[in-house]
């Protein structure tokens, strides 16, 4: 039988879960398909419930992580078999090339000379970055890592000269590991709803309509833009921005559910704007605004501004003027018209869609429509691979299911 735990997912609730075993005693393994740790929550500008810039939650468990050597974990991994029982899983991982070991100082020299880029989807492809490239700016582990599928491999290999540590190996090989563990905790996270689904709001077209995990990264000082929201067609500095709440969530053609967070993350941004721009006007369009516990005194404070006007009303579609500009057309309930209106910028409120979601999951756990419904004994969920939620209901979900693992162990 085996005392260790297996944590599927390096983000915050994954992180969580495995600090929260590991620090009363026992191994634990965290497996994450991303080159870093940090997950959705590195992303961010801020987040609730204090706004918070990603760097204080992260860097506390960051370096949780450095000092106890009860934690191990894999970037670049995929578990892709699981079998036994609870007190004792056999896990297969698949882990990718890095091609950089950790002889790496992060000085960026090979950043200089490689002359391949590729898009950002850090930055959600508001960028560019090089083939070889730092995730971000505090990524654990805080060493680059080779894009393979873009990388001209050997017949270049500029990088390996300009590396004094030898750091890179170009000829690194995928590999596969088995761990043996007690219990397994699924914190898979989310991943923003596939825009370019969403044709009528002119997802992924129109240069000028942007997601809110877009905005995010606008906003943020180690984004695109060093935190100046401007537009994506001009770099012009935006004057009148719409919000469009439940784009894809709440919709039996995209997402049957309400992805919890939209709103908050439409208000929050909506402040973000009216920081930068004292002067700028802002129309949130929504269905129903859902801002449970103690967010509802930030509701207030948002509609208490006279800048941010609120309209009852769905959206129908948004499309492109002669001047590059997008056009909403929407319905208003409450005064019973039907209007057009231009922006300069317009912010889709995307849903929040589990990971797991058309995925084969390697393990005997139920699923509906991608979240972890039905646990089994010794295999748990957390964070929003359960549901959608934010970031400090995560972390508690997370606390939870590591006591469930511990507790699997313990009556073995």
């Amino acid at each position: 039988m085996s005392n260790s735990i297996l944590v599927v997912g390096g983000g915050f609730s994954g992180l969580t879960a495995a600090l929260e075993a590991a620090e009363v005693g026992y191994d634990v393994f965290i497996v994450e398909k991303e080159p870093y740790l940090g997950g959705r929550v590195a992303q961010l500008n801020k987040y609730f419930p204090k706004l918070c810039p990603p760097t204080c939650g992260l860097e506390i468990n960051f370096q949780r992580i450095k000092k106890n050597p009860k934690v191990k974990f894999f970037t670049l991994a995929e578990v892709t078999k699981i079998s036994g029982g609870p007190g004792n899983y056999s896990v297969t991982i698949k882990i990718k090339p890095r091609f950089v070991s950790n002889e790496c100082t992060a000085c960026g020299k090979c950043v200089e000379v490689c002359p391949v880029e590729k898009e950002n989807e850090f930055n959600f492809g508001l960028d560019k970055t090089k083939a070889i490239y730092l995730p971000y700016p505090m990524a654990l582990p805080a060493k680059y890592v080779i894009d393979g599928s873009v990388c001209t491999g050997t017949s270049c290999a500029k990088c390996v000269s300009a590396c004094e540590y030898k750091a890179i190996n170009l000829e690194e090989q995928e590999k596969e590991i088995t761990l043996t563990v007690g219990s397994i905790v699924f914190a898979t996270g989310w991943k923003p709803y596939d825009v370019s689904k969403l044709t009528n709001l002119g997802g992924g077209t129109l240069k000028n309509v942007i997601t809110n995990m877009q905005m995010e990264r606008l906003a943020s000082p180690n984004g695109p833009t060093n935190g100046k929201i401007v537009r994506p067609s001009d770099q012009a500095e935006p004057k009148r921005i719409a919000f469009v709440q439940c784009a894809g969530s709440r919709d039996q053609n995209h997402l049957n559910y309400c992805s919890y967070i939209c709103c908050m993350a439409s208000f929050k941004q909506a402040l973000y704007i009216r920081e930068q721009y004292p002067e700028a006007e802002i129309v949130i369009y929504y269905i129903d605004l859902r801002a449970p516990g103690r967010y509802e005194k930030f509701l207030n404070k948002v509609q208490e501004d006279d800048k941010i006007m609120m309209v009852k009303g769905k959206v129908a579609k948004i499309e492109e003027n002669e001047k590059g500009n997008p056009v909403v057309t929407a319905e208003d309930i409450i005064a019973g018209l039907k209007k057009e209106e231009e922006y300069d910028l317009v912010v889709l409120a995307t849903g929040m869609q589990p990971s797991l979601d058309g995925l084969d999951v390697p393990a005997d756990v139920e699923l509906q429509e991608g979240f972890v419904v039905g646990e089994k004994q010794g295999i748990f969920a957390a964070g929003c691979a359960k549901m959608p939620l934010d970031v400090m209901t995560s972390a508690e979900t997370a606390t939870g299911a590591a006591l469930k693992a511990i507790q699997t162990l313990v009556r073995r």
